[in-house]
């Protein structure tokens, strides 16, 4: 970005001297949309990276994986035991069991052919076998929600693209230590972004959602349709200028960024 940033500063360093406040033809710059320098939060050794400098990625694409064994064994382990029904399946055998023991001790202490402590016990032993049943229950929960902890952390081991564009630098290469530098740098190109510098004559007259037209350099001098997106609101004393943000559509990426360029505005009276 530091070359787009002192491509910025001769436009401001010429402005005065290319432009008259009565122009509607103004000085700009073709910058990325965005530029994401794509890291990991884990340390940890690349297995793979899949892309190389000048490649075209899509949001959501596999841009490398780190060394993830570790992550995959403990997945397995916690789907083993969330899978795992006997012990939940013997806990509700043993509680339909005490429920039959408890009926039956009602009907005969009805009778008086039990003493109420045998009855007490047949209820506590269903009591007892609710609460077992109940514990292997928020087991297999702990259980789900281990094998989801697992699985997100095996997911932070894949390096997914934040964005659409292209590769604009990869630093580093399978078998390498991934840690806070990054891994590639990524630049969205469509829509571009356009930077120009206007004189305060006329602020007044440019608003957000007016369109504009954006000639590149040579060789590619054509016109491009593009829209006012951000006027800035602090005035350059200095200099007496301001900035203004333009969106120019570049689908199939049929400009590059870093272009120097003119941007006119149709609908601005000389």
């Amino acid at each position: 970005m530091r070359r787009y940033q002192g491509a910025i500063g001769l436009v401001v360093a010429g402005l005065t001297g290319s432009v008259t406040a009565q122009s509607t033809e103004f000085d700009c710059v073709i910058e990325p949309h965005v530029v994401v320098n794509v890291s990991t939060a884990v340390e940890e050794i690349l297995k793979t990276v899949t892309v190389e400098k000048g490649d075209r990625v899509t949001e959501g694409q596999v841009l490398a994986t780190l060394e993830s064994g570790v992550e995959k064994a403990t997945i397995e382990l916690a789907r083993a035991r969330m899978n795992t029904m006997a012990d939940l399946e013997s806990r509700q055998v043993r509680l339909r069991h005490s429920q039959r023991k408890l009926a039956r001790a009602d009907e005969l202490a009805k009778k008086q052919y039990v003493s109420p402590d045998e009855r007490d016990e047949a209820e506590t032993n269903k009591l007892v076998a609710e609460l077992d049943l109940r514990q292997e229950q928020e087991n297999k929960e702990l259980a789900r929600l281990e094998l989801q902890r697992a699985m997100a952390a095996y997911e932070t081991r894949t390096i997914h693209s934040p964005i659409t564009g292209v590769v604009v630098e990869r630093f580093l290469s399978s078998g390498e230590f991934a840690q806070a530098k990054p891994i590639v740098k990524l630049a969205r190109l469509d829509p571009l972004k356009v930077e120009a510098i206007l004189p305060v004559a006329t602020y007044n007259a440019i608003k957000p959602g007016m369109r504009a037209e954006v000639i590149p350099e040579a060789p590619m001098n054509q016109a491009y349709p593009a829209v006012v997106k951000i006027v800035d609101q602090v005035i350059d004393a200095a200099s007496g200028t301001f900035q203004v943000r333009l969106e120019l559509p570049n689908p199939n990426y049929r400009l590059p960024a870093g272009l120097r360029c003119k941007v006119h505005f149709p609908g601005l009276s000389p």
